[in-house]
């Protein structure tokens, strides 16, 4: 009697499975400063890291530049659970906070940040024309300033047109509240100047996808703030601004943004493949 190829048939499918798993390392607090800087000021040396999560055995994958919330006044970088596996790289930085700083260190600590990506995620066999930088809250500012206003990725010899895609959640558009503070300015006082991402707003920058919990349940007026910059870079004649909105999710609304952050890089990387 002939005998069934079929276990042998599985045995070589769920080898075959095996073998091409994608495997992911973890390098953890890598300064993205000079060594010369970092001795010269301790708390540099503590809060400008970066931690690294990629598949090691994958070629020319996409990066995320994950920026965390807390106010500017706290919290810890983070390589998100919802990130994880995906085929792509994620890098989650520090940055240093207020009151031990203020405006505008922590958006001079982002932009060193994520030029560091820019000039060694081919060491690691990333491509670094998919790069994305994205944030909850005071990391939704920081990629919004490091993206909108040129300035801050230049004086690191970058060009924020390089980035591939800008994805802040629930960040602040007009002056942030902390920077307002640290003027003697209350919350609720709107201020847009040159440390407000409405004010860079360009015809020219990279991809922007705007996301924001439910307006009704959101902290303060933060869908709006998103709403006004998606209507004011149409305006100046930007091509590619869209704004989602978390209908029943408040400001935490992270969890059930994720799975956006991630279709917009593959939105990206198919527009890019078509040209």
């Amino acid at each position: 009697m002939k005998k069934s190829i079929l276990p042998l048939l599985l045995t070589f499918l769920s080898l075959s499975t095996f073998a091409q798993e994608t495997k992911y390392n973890t390098l953890q607090n890598i300064h993205y400063y000079s060594d010369l800087i970092n001795q010269s000021d301790n708390y540099i040396n503590d809060r400008c890291v970066l931690d690294v999560y990629y598949p090691k055995n994958s070629k020319n994958f996409s990066t995320v530049v994950w920026f965390h919330g807390g106010g500017l006044t706290g919290g810890n970088k983070e390589i998100p659970e919802a990130l994880k596996n995906k085929g792509i790289c994620v890098i989650g930085v520090n940055y240093r906070l207020y009151p031990k700083v203020k405006a505008p260190v922590y958006i001079e600590d982002a932009a060193a940040a994520v030029s560091w990506v820019f000039k060694n995620i081919s060491d690691f066999g990333g491509d670094s024309t998919m790069i994305f930088v994205s944030g909850h809250s005071a990391g939704g500012y920081l990629t919004l300033m490091v993206g909108l206003d040129k300035s801050w990725l230049n004086k690191n010899g970058v060009d924020a047109n390089r980035i591939a895609g800008l994805i802040p959640f629930s960040g602040q558009t007009i002056t942030h509240f902390t920077v307002r503070e640290e003027r003697g300015i209350q919350g609720t006082q709107p201020i847009v100047d040159s440390l407000a991402p409405l004010f860079h707003v360009r015809p020219d920058a990279p991809p922007l996808l705007l996301i924001t919990g439910d307006r009704k349940l959101e902290m303060l007026g933060r869908y709006e703030e998103n709403a006004y910059l998606m209507r004011m870079m149409k305006v100046c004649g930007h091509k590619d601004t869209r704004l989602l909105e978390m209908q029943g999710y408040d400001h935490g609304m992270t969890e059930p943004a994720f799975p956006l952050l991630l279709k917009e890089i593959k939105r990206v990387k198919d527009l890019k493949t078509i040209k």
